[in-house]
């Protein structure tokens, strides 16, 4: 148990610094929201939107206070407009998505590599990464609020990986049909890329 323990707390990522940096924010909400796209069966136009969210939240963080104020409360808002209830039920159940960011000993830690490999996509970056730098967050009301939310059936189960085991415990953790991205979008096919590049 205590191995398991130890493995889990390396397996966090960390950056030190109050402010994230742009490029920081945007691989880092990149990958986060790769995974939640893959647990929640989002379509693209939620994988773009769920995106340009956790961008806009990671942006937002200064220090420990702004983990769970006001930005965390306003993704928290705005993502309820752009997933369905299964989708938004299942995301708060997943205390990794829900609450991804925590300031411990001076740095951001991402509650998401406890769950899944670096370096594993299961999609090609949404279309708004190239250009999307952020401030949807920052108008009045939600930027998401008029959209259309489609109505996907719900995932019967948890996904499993290649070798049969749940997504979140062991690695490797993709399945057999999951694509596997380099950092450019280009698909791998299902072999480890290594480390996510910064």
């Amino acid at each position: 148990m205590k191995k398991m323990m130890i493995l889990a707390m390396m397996m966090v990522m960390t950056i030190s610094a109050n402010a994230m940096s742009y490029n920081a924010a945007k691989n880092e909400a990149l990958f986060l929201s790769d995974k939640m796209a893959y647990e929640l069966n989002l379509t693209a136009a939620q994988y773009e939107a769920v995106y340009e969210i956790n961008l806009d939240y990671l942006m937002s963080l200064n220090g420990h206070g702004d983990v769970f104020g006001i930005w965390w409360d306003r993704r928290n808002a705005d993502l309820r407009f752009v997933l369905t209830p299964w989708q938004y039920d299942k995301y708060v159940a997943l205390n990794h998505f829900y609450r991804p960011v925590a300031w411990t000993t001076g740095g951001w830690t991402f509650a998401v590599y406890t769950h899944y490999n670096r370096g594993y996509f299961y999609n090609a970056h949404p279309k708004v990464f190239v250009n999307y730098r952020g401030g949807h967050n920052r108008v009045h009301g939600s930027h998401y609020a008029h959209m259309s939310k489609p109505a996907p059936a719900p995932a019967m189960g948890h996904r499993r990986s290649a070798e049969g085991r749940l997504p979140g415990k062991n690695a490797p953790m993709h399945d057999k049909g999951a694509r596997v991205m380099n950092d450019k979008g280009h698909n791998m096919g299902n072999h480890n890329m290594g480390h996510f590049r910064r």
